[in-house]
């Protein structure tokens, strides 16, 4: 069964401040020194370990119902969750495997595939949050982790207030879970603090809905082997978004 830490979540939430990636959009766009219409962000390349998911119809549809401010928030946390799940999904997809054979009702022998054991999700306090039940929802056994860190309001830097973390988390791969990400700062710290814990970069794969270009150039330079997924990379991220699926706006 996953540790839920409920008592610690309880801790953490009286423990809200502005989380280093959750800075206006203004700041970002003079921190990049661009605007939209002068650079072409859809085309950027940042290594094969940074992974894009694939923009259908309906993966624009969720995009733009988070992104609008005009949409309530029960119909926010069903389109979030929905693009939670397809980033979840597609890291799963990242996960080691082994071969395997069942016997189906009929009597045959079917060749599948089966997850190896050995991995767990970190959340990064408070917007990470939001992603670990669509984690949960595939992996129900899976165990989670958390990381609280704050940030200056003036200068961004991070620091980490609070780690809970598998104690064997160094011979796990580590599903790392933050949706927003305006500078980098916020994962880094995180991704620091596994190293910390002897984690190697490349048994980290992060979990992430919105990345600006800023971000997620600082952390395919900072840690080229670590596994990058994200649904968008975008000038603007919505920074709103924890405050706006924990009812906190």
């Amino acid at each position: 069964m996953p540790e839920h830490h409920e008592e610690d979540g309880k801790k953490l939430i009286c423990l809200q401040t502005m989380e280093p990636d959750v800075i206006p959009s203004s700041k970002v766009l003079d921190d990049l020194k661009v605007t939209e219409s002068e650079i072409e962000y859809k085309d950027l390349d940042f290594g094969p370990n940074f992974i894009k998911l694939k923009i259908t119809d309906g993966v624009r549809e969720l995009l733009t119902v988070i992104r609008d401010k005009n949409t309530p928030r029960t119909d926010f946390i069903f389109y979030a969750d929905r693009l939670i799940r397809l980033i979840v999904e597609e890291g799963l997809n990242k996960l080691p495997y082994r071969k395997c054979s069942v016997v189906t009702p009929t009597g045959q022998v079917y060749d599948g595939l089966r997850y190896e054991k050995g991995n767990c999700g970190v959340s990064i306090v408070r917007s990470g949050e939001a992603m670990e039940q669509g984690l949960r929802d595939c992996c129900r056994s899976l165990r989670i982790g958390k990381i609280l860190i704050q940030s200056d309001e003036d200068t961004h830097d991070a620091k980490v207030v609070y780690a809970n973390l598998p104690k064997d988390i160094h011979q796990r791969k580590v599903l790392l879970m933050y949706p927003i990400m305006c500078t980098g700062n916020t994962v880094i710290k995180a991704v620091k603090i596994l190293q910390q814990n002897n984690v190697n970069e490349a048994n980290i794969i992060l979990l992430n809905l919105f990345c600006t270009p800023q971000a997620a150039n600082q952390l395919v330079t900072e840690f080229p082997g670590m596994t990058i997924l994200t649904s968008e990379v975008h000038p603007v991220a919505p920074t709103h978004f924890g405050q706006k699926y924990f009812g906190t706006d």
